[in-house]
């Protein structure tokens, strides 16, 4: 007789420094506190996050698994050896929601080719929550992750980005390492329509908050900076 499976819990984690219980719901806690058994993307990270969550036991006797850009495929299924034999397990991403824009993605998948059961728990993802205050269209979307690095191919996708907007109203969402937000803002204002709408998503969650939508028109007129800040990027 087969032993029942355990459950991966995709645990979502701040995007900066604020109170816990602004953007992490108090029904999670109950759940990680029971955990002994996680994935995570940075050790030192993790158990910052889970202490400040007042996380109570002993690190010495909890097993963290590294899932990284390092990590090779076949590591994934020994990560999962403690949920196939019924241990309930939490995947933690940086920031945000694990799996999204993360590399946790192989590690959900895996699970459900093992039959392993998931949950994903409630937690602040910065992708949809700037698509919420954005104004633009909410019923269709698409998510890029990083565009080109090389200004003449993030301005070649740009283009392409910007003629889909005009022709299918679909918003087209990216993201960029922060001390490369200038650099996209200028490819942005350089390449896009006049009409076209851009948000500029920075620091979201974070005191000091800023979700703006204008046209590229007006962002020439008045050109921001939001210097090396998480920021999301949506074109509408």
């Amino acid at each position: 007789m087969t032993s029942q499976k355990g459950t991966l819990y995709l645990i979502p984690t701040p995007l900066g420094d604020v109170e816990i219980t602004q953007v992490i719901p108090v029904y999670n806690l109950g759940i990680i506190m029971e955990l002994s058994v996680f994935v995570v993307e940075e050790l030192r990270t993790a158990r910052r996050f889970l202490r400040k969550l007042g996380y109570k036991k002993d690190f010495d006797e909890v097993q963290f698994f590294l899932l990284n850009e390092h990590t090779q495929p076949d590591e994934l299924l020994e990560f999962l050896d403690h949920s196939l034999n019924g241990l309930p397990m939490g995947l933690l991403s940086e920031a945000g929601c694990p799996a999204v824009a993360d590399p946790g993605a192989s590690l959900v998948n895996l699970a459900h080719q093992k039959g392993i059961k998931v949950i994903p728990l409630t937690g602040p993802s910065s992708i949809i929550l700037a698509l919420m205050a954005s104004g633009l269209n909410g019923q269709q979307f698409t998510f890029h992750g990083y565009l080109p690095v090389k200004p003449p191919e993030r301005k070649q996708r740009i283009k392409e980005l910007d003629r889909m907007v005009h022709k299918q109203s679909h918003t087209q969402i990216f993201i960029e390492a922060p001390y490369r937000n200038k650099s996209m803002i200028d490819s942005l204002l350089e390449t896009c329509s006049d009409d076209t709408l851009l948000c500029i998503a920075v620091n979201i969650t974070m005191p000091d908050e800023s979700i703006i939508t204008k046209t590229i028109r007006e962002w020439r007129k008045n050109i921001t900076d939001p210097g090396k800040k998480p920021t999301v990027f949506l074109i509408g």
